[in-house]
């Protein structure tokens, strides 16, 4: 099946040249849920409507899946072919990945003026009916029990989730949560791509994985949080608190080391900070470290980077092994998309690719929401109770929901 692609991929979704006024919300504006699929990141607004060829779910790698499909898509002087989904947590699970029938790209939403205005009061907001799980106290609990464990000596650190189940009389308007999401924080990664039959996954991640532009790749791993306050004083004193805090640096430190160690084999060069920065969200302060390099194979993909170092100790732990069978005896549910990535590559490996988190499952007249935090020595379960519920507040406030 031929591609239309309305704009040259060649050329456009690597440039950041100011674009006419609203082209951004425009694409925002039209995404329809089931037969689009919307990525916003902080260098380009991508829609790909329609489906023209869908990834397969085999023993392969997924990166080698793509690469097989979109070759095969690639015609002599048409624009380069290009993948856009998700992949799940759990390594065996069918992926949601497909290349779009056609693909409109736009100038980054923080850039467009018109993100500034809020989406208007008339759109209807259900009235929710919220269930945790697992309850709070049996979350603390989870987290007091990894912590025993990991003063034991058994391991080093294990990221626990918990989630929100809401129900309303009527299904949710995914376009208008999308949008609030946008602009909440249009200077993140806001989707909405489907997650499976029925099913759409929709959130707005702080965190990117990995992009490779060329032979350049750039990773940015984000690890020990704060919750945000409204009052300026008490958010400043957050922030320095958080670049102080002896349990979350060593948090971080422990992801960046693993993306190092990740990264290594397959770059002739990485460069990594001596010490975090800090990143923002509307909800949350976060420790960040930008990582960057050049790959040391040419047809190393975006989504062969983005493999290797998913999952990564900050949504999962360390070791990995023993962290996922942790998680696996101490969540009652399916992470599903929740912690894997979501993102864009093209057929020349160039891509995108982000940390599923601050999202939700939608599915009828249920929305699923996700939210976790590292639990390492010195956690606690009200501290860890607490952050869940603070990363919570992305979503609910874009749904007009609360705990």
């Amino acid at each position: 099946m031929s591609l239309s692609l309305h704009e040259p991929l060649r050329d456009f979704p690597h440039s950041t040249t100011p674009g006419a006024p609203g082209a951004a919300t425009a694409l925002l504006g039209s995404y329809r849920p089931a037969v689009d699929r919307f990525l916003a990141t902080p260098h380009r607004t991508l829609l790909g409507r329609g489906t023209a060829a869908a990834i397969p779910h085999d023993p392969r790698p997924p990166a080698v899946r793509v690469r097989e499909v979109l070759d095969a898509l690639r015609r002599p002087g048409d624009p380069v072919p290009l993948v856009v989904g998700a992949l799940p947590f759990a390594p065996d699970a069918p992926p949601s990945l497909a290349v779009p029938e056609s693909v409109r790209w736009a100038p980054p939403l923080r850039e467009d003026p018109l993100i500034a205005l809020p989406v208007p009061e008339g759109v209807d907001r259900p009235r929710w009916t919220v269930r945790e799980v697992p309850e709070p106290e049996r979350y603390g609990a989870a987290v007091a029990a990894a912590v025993a464990r990991i003063r034991a000596g058994e391991f080093d650190k294990v990221v626990l989730a918990r989630t929100l189940e809401l129900t309303s009389a009527h299904e949710p308007d995914l376009p208008a949560m999308l949008r609030r999401l946008a602009r909440r924080d249009p200077a993140g990664y806001t989707f909405a791509v489907p997650g499976g039959p029925g099913r759409t996954l929709i959130g707005a991640s702080p965190e990117l994985l990995v992009a490779r532009r060329g032979g350049r790749l750039t990773a940015n791993p984000l690890a020990g949080s704060a919750p945000r306050s409204e009052d300026l004083a008490e958010d400043v004193r957050r922030a320095v608190a958080l670049l102080e805090s002896e349990k979350d640096l060593h948090e971080h430190a422990v992801v960046v080391a693993a993306v190092r160690e990740a990264l290594a084999p397959l770059c002739g060069a990485l460069e990594v900070p001596e010490r975090p920065t800090l990143v923002r969200t509307a909800a949350m302060w976060h420790l960040s470290t930008t990582i960057t390099g050049e790959v040391a194979d040419a047809g190393t993909t975006a989504l062969d980077l983005a493999t290797a170092l998913h999952p990564t100790p900050a949504v999962c732990g360390t070791p990995t092994e023993t962290a996922r069978a942790v998680i696996t005896e101490s969540e009652p549910f399916d992470r599903g998309a929740y912690t894997g990535v979501v993102g864009w590559q093209d057929a020349d490996g160039d891509g995108e690719w982000v940390v599923t988190i601050r999202c939700a499952e939608a599915e009828g007249r249920t929305l699923r929401l996700f939210a976790g935090a590292g639990v390492v020595a010195a956690s606690t379960p009200e501290s860890e109770t607490a952050e869940t519920a603070a990363k919570f507040r992305t979503f609910l406030d874009a749904v007009g929901a609360s705990l």
